[in-house]
């Protein structure tokens, strides 16, 4: 299984630049995600898990791999969309499917070629396929390409993570900002321990949002 690497460079950085962020990485210790290399088969895993549980996603990735073996985009363009249907991906989902599919093949998508280019343009390219907005393309950016420095505002789990470990009752843009330029070169690592706090790794932080 490959993850997200990361190690005493990025953490020693987030800890010397902000001394909450630093003891919550103390108290919750080294985190292990897992990332899909192949940004393709990330894509197409991307829009089958769009607006269902995590457990749905898998079992119908499952299905997917075990309809195609391999996920190309010539592997997809070879299924029609009814049989893309049949594993359980909605009508509107196989569409966005074989429509990024048919874009990468045809040429008008170099996907190889996004390696190289800088985090703007990526998400711009990447969200101008259908069925990819901003936040998804930045997650592809992130656990599929494992780009430094990934902080997204759509977010909310950031959010959430972030008003927790700074006490905050809403972050605003100029907030977010101010801290994504905190952690920069190295905003990824700091995302993954936001999801972390979000979801209660460290004891007795609570989200302000609703705090009287």
């Amino acid at each position: 299984m490959a993850v997200f690497e990361y190690g005493d460079v990025e953490i020693t950085h987030l800890k010397e630049r902000d001394k909450a962020l630093g003891a919550a990485i103390d108290a919750i210790g080294p985190i292990r995600r897992e990332v899909n290399p192949d940004l393709f088969s990330a894509l197409v895993n991307s829009i089958v898990g769009q607006q269902i549980s995590s457990k749905a996603q898998v079992t119908i990735w499952g299905r997917v791999k075990a309809m195609l073996g391999e996920v190309t985009p010539q592997t997809v363009l070879a299924c029609t969309e009814a049989e893309l249907q049949s594993v359980g991906i909605s009508f509107r989902k196989a569409s966005y499917i074989q429509g990024a599919a048919k874009k990468v093949a045809d040429g008008e998508l170099d996907i190889s070629a996004l390696w190289a280019k800088p985090d703007d343009e990526v998400c711009k390219e990447l969200s101008a396929l259908p069925g990819i907005g901003t936040w998804t393309a930045e997650m592809l950016m992130l656990f599929s390409m494992q780009r430094p420095d990934i902080l997204s505002y759509g977010d909310l789990a950031i959010l959430r993570g972030m008003r927790m470990l700074y006490r905050h009752r809403k972050i605003t843009c100029q907030l977010f900002e101010k801290y994504r330029r905190r952690y920069s070169p190295y905003g990824s690592v700091a995302s993954l321990y936001l999801w972390a706090i979000a979801g209660g790794a460290v004891e007795g932080l609570r989200d302000c949002a609703n705090a009287q």
